[in-house]
This record gives C-alpha cells, structure tokens and sequence, in this order.
C-alpha cells in the first residue's frame, strides 16, 4: 500500500493539462518494486515458509527472481496503459529519461512523436522482457509437485509477454491502439 499511497501523493495535483512524471529511472525502479515487486518478495517468503519449506532451492536467486517478476508485471501494466495515464496527468515514463530523448511528458500525448519515444520505448519493453524471464526463471524454479504454483505464476507471463508483442507492434500513444489478449488467442504450456 506504500507504493499507492505515494502514487496518490505525488500525482494528486496531476490533470490531463498539467501532467506529472515520475523523476528517474530510480523511481520508477522504486515505484515497481512497491506495488509489484515487493508483492514478488512477499509472495516467495510465504511460499517457501507455509507450500515448499524443505525444498531445496536458493533462496537468493528465487527472492531477486520474484522481486523481478512483480517489477515486470507492472512495467508491462505502465507500458500498456501509458494513454490512459497520460489523460490522467500521470506519466510514469521519468523525465531525465524522456529528456534524453528531447521529450517531455507532455509530448507524449501527440501520436505522432511515437518515432522520437521510439528507442526509450524499445527500451523499456525490452526491461520488461527480461523482467519476465527471470519471472519465467522464478516459475521453474519452483518444485514441479506444486503444479498449481507454477501455473498461477505461468499465466501473468504468458499474457505479459503476448501483451509486450502487441504493444511493439503499435503506436501506444495513440489512444485508438487497444490491447486484447482474445479468447482467440491460443497459448500452449
């Protein structure tokens, strides 16, 4: 709840004429670890307390995968839902990283800049990605006899990375790009 709480504070002046962004690149790191991340952290001491104490893991690895995955389940979450925000006056895109690119967060309502957030874009899809293998790491990890575990954690990456293909194949800043992961879509395990 931290991390919501912070969010309401440093966005409440936030409008869609008077957008907000998150400073640099250490916030939104932070940003994510407090409302997913930290979930992952969580998530991973009560599994190996309470579903599989005695198995033989290591622990480091499975805790920094699990932080890692929360992280990358709410940058695919920022990335996908970057219009809406924006409309919000919330941009979670930092602006040292945007100025990078001669952007500011304002500029990010203009379709037609997609070609100059390109790279910092490509960027960020690319953190998530590998977000989500060490969230797909995390997931074989864990002992094979807790099947259950292992398929609520597959799903989240399943439809994470299906949703990071979509949106790189799109303009994100235009508000008629929608993504749907469809019933149509087929996913094998």
């Amino acid at each position: 709840t931290q991390g919501q709480e912070l969010d309401l504070r440093r966005f409440q002046a936030a409008t869609s004429d008077h957008i907000l962004a998150l400073d640099t690149r250490s916030d939104l790191d932070a940003y994510t670890y407090s409302v997913a991340g930290c979930v992952g952290e969580f998530w991973t001491h009560m599994c190996r307390r309470h579903v599989f104490p005695d198995a033989a893991l290591n622990d480091s690895i499975l805790l920094a995968n699990g932080i890692r995955f929360g992280k990358g389940l709410q940058l695919v979450n920022i990335l996908r839902d970057l219009p809406r925000d924006l409309r919000q006056g919330r941009c979670y895109i930092p602006k040292d990283q945007l100025s990078q690119h001669g952007l500011r967060p304002q500029d990010l309502i203009d379709a037609e800049r997609m070609d100059q957030f390109r790279t910092l874009y490509e960027d960020y899809l690319r953190q998530t990605e590998e977000n989500l293998a060490a969230g797909w790491q995390y997931t074989t990890m864990l002992p094979i006899r807790n099947a259950r575990i292992r398929l609520a954690c597959s799903w989240p990456i399943l439809i994470g990375i299906r949703t990071v293909e979509k949106l790189r194949r799109g303009n994100v800043l235009d508000d008629r790009f929608h993504i749907r992961i469809s019933q149509s879509d087929t996913w094998w395990l």
